[in-house]
This record gives structure tokens, sequence and C-alpha cells, in this order.
């Protein structure tokens, strides 16, 4: 976005999180228009991932039958959650620096639960109205959802997107450890990536269930690479940093093989693997280039606007969307519906973030700073 030592925009929403109007991350803190770029395409990819290649059962026919071209291409989109944990680990750290744990916290929430409690809702009554492709859920599943801890307590989510969530609380509850205390340094953060990496692998080792929660050896990679970039791109590269960054590649791309396999079992088919490493090498340079600085020309705020919609798109695509193939797709044509449907599904996006998030979040902020003052005061 900018050379490597000046610091003029260090602030950044998290992947897939809702941003202010004017860019900023809601404390006037401005955004890199390239990450929210990316972040709109990891979103696009795992729309494309679950409307042409998934095995919902929601068209008429096979994907490979009713999209011949583009269902090969759409069966690699489930890489877009990894570039939402690369850009996550990026961003967290960048707006995390300078905050105490305390903000860091009330960021966390304003930004994650305004939308995700409007699409749990709004999606389990859909899906309780019209019942089409599954159970709808139950209303105690529902209540659970709303906190976002239904997949660690072993309840049903109301979208199966919703898994990506508590890999990334887990990650903030980690990084939480990281800015108590006295606050993010250099040489506080590179300790953390490494320490956490090599923790990781013996987790992996060691095959325990608790630590595998803790620690997340298959998704950490992507986060500590991230860390990694955003250090590049407040400081400066160094010879740590890149190796670190080069671990983190090495292990998910093996990691991969693993995750293509359960995506396969979705999709019903199999795919060649080496394009996987390839998106996982491009993603890998994108953010490398956001980091040293090679991104300047995209800084337009159409990209931090169409960032915006990338949070309640990727919450409330898929289960709807499949819901309205299934009654559509029997009189529409694909060709039709799937674009008509996209572009409703960025339409209610749009909405969900002018009529819920920006008002939710702004009162949900300012509670929990009077919160906060009355807890500091005892």
């Amino acid at each position: 976005m900018h050379p490597t030592l000046p610091v003029q925009q260090e602030h950044a929403e998290p992947p897939g999180t809702p941003g202010a109007p004017d860019g900023s991350d809601g404390d006037g803190r401005a955004r890199l228009a390239a990450l929210d770029g990316l972040r709109l395409l990891a979103a696009l990819m795992v729309v494309a991932y679950h409307y042409m290649a998934f095995g919902s059962g929601a068209w008429d026919g096979p994907s490979a039958a009713v999209f011949p071209t583009a269902h090969l291409p759409a069966s690699y989109g489930w890489l877009g959650v990894q570039l939402f944990f690369l850009i996550s680990g990026f961003v967290i750290c960048m707006s995390c620096w300078g905050r105490g744990v305390g903000r860091f916290a009330a960021s966390r929430v304003t930004r994650l639960f305004p939308a995700y409690w409007f699409s749990v809702l709004a999606v389990a009554l859909v899906v309780r109205l019209w019942p089409a492709l599954d159970e709808t859920p139950r209303a105690r599943d529902i209540a659970v959802n709303l906190t976002m801890l239904q997949s660690p307590l072993g309840v049903d989510p109301v979208d199966g997107v919703y898994w990506t969530l508590w890999v990334e609380l887990r990650f903030y509850l980690l990084f939480a450890l990281v800015v108590a205390g006295k606050g993010l340094t250099y040489a506080r953060v590179v300790g953390f990536c490494v320490v956490w990496g090599f923790a990781a692998a013996v987790a992996a080792a060691a095959d325990e269930p608790v630590l595998d929660q803790v620690l997340m050896p298959e998704h950490c990679w992507y986060f500590i690479a991230g860390i990694a970039f955003f250090l590049m791109h407040r400081y400066r590269p160094n010879l740590v940093l890149w190796l670190i960054v080069a671990a983190c590649f090495l292990v998910a791309q093996h990691e991969l093989v693993a995750a293509q396999t359960r995506a396969e079992g979705y999709m019903g088919h199999r795919v060649p693997h080496w394009p996987t490493a390839v998106l996982l090498a491009l993603f890998f340079l994108a953010v490398a280039a956001v980091a040293l600085g090679r991104t300047r020309s995209l800084d337009h705020p159409w990209l931090t606007a169409a960032g915006a919609l990338t949070y309640p798109l990727y919450l409330i695509h898929e289960r709807v969307g499949w819901l309205v193939i299934r009654r559509a797709a029997g009189d529409v044509p694909p060709a039709v519906l799937l674009p008509g449907l996209v572009a409703g599904m960025l339409l209610t996006a749009w909405l969900v973030h002018r009529l819920v998030e920006r008002p939710l979040a702004g009162t949900l902020r300012r509670g929990l700073r009077r919160a906060a003052a009355e807890i500091r005061a005892g």
C-alpha cells in the first residue's frame, strides 16, 4: 500500500467484518482498500463454491451438468476461507496496535455480532417458514447460535458457514494474550508468531483434542503469516519475517491436502490438487504486495464500500441462496438465476450493513465503553 516505513494507514478491518461508512474501523482509523478488495474476492469465491460446486441438491441436476464450464473453477472457491484467515492475521494485528485488551475486545464485539445476530435470526426465520433442503433449526439451537459458541458446544449451526467464526474467535483470544499487559511490541509479536507455530506443530504431533482446539494446527499458519506481513508493512521486511512467512506457506500447502479432500466430499467429485497450491501462492503474493506497498493505485473508495458488504454477504448467502435456487430453478434458467441471486445477495448485504451493522454497532460500542469505564472505576 505504501513503502515499508510510513504507517499513516495503520489500521484496517478484519476480513469479513463491517467497517464505518467513511472507511475507518469505527474509531477513526484508516483502512487499506486493497485488503477490502481481497476480502470481497474471498467472499465471492465462497459464494461461487456454494452455488456452483457444493453438493447442496438445490439445482435440478449435478453442478457439472448445470455449469459445465464454471463448476470446475468454482470447485476451488472453498479456498476463500483460507484467504480470509490470511487477511485476518494482517488486519487484527494492525487494528490492535496501540490498543489495550479492553478496547481490542470491544472492537471485536462491535464488528462481529450486530450483523451476525441479524443473520442468525433472519436465516432461521426463512428456513423455518420455507423448509426445503434439510431440517429446520430448533429454537434452543438458534438461541445458542446467537452466542457464536455453537461449534464447541456441539450445537447444529443455523448456517454451515458459521464454523469459521469459531476459528476467528480462538485467534482473537490467543492474540489478546499478547495485547494484554504491556501491549504490542515488534519483539513480542514476532515471539508470539514463533511460539504459536512451534506449539501448533507439537499439538499436531500429540493428537490431543484440547491442544488442537486451542492452537489450531490446521489453520494457524494463515494467521501467523498475516501477522508477519503486517510487521513488514509497519516496519520493513527482514529475514526473520520472510522465514516465518515461508514456513507458514510450506506447512499450509501440506495441510490443504486434507482440506481439499473434505471439500471434495461435500462436492461429490474430485479435482486436481495443483490449482490449490497455485491459488495459495497467489494469496500469499497478494497480501505481500499490500505489505510491501505495491498496491497504492488500488486505494479507491469503491473498494472500501464493497469490502463493507463482505461480512453480511458471507453470513446470509448459503442456506437462503440454496432455498431460492430450489424454488426457482425449474422456472428460471441457471444463466439468469445465478447472477440474479448473487446480485440480490449483494443488495441484501448492503441493506444489512446500512440498516443493521452501522446503527447497532454504534449503540453497542457506546454501551461497551460506558461499561468498561464503570468496571475500571470499581
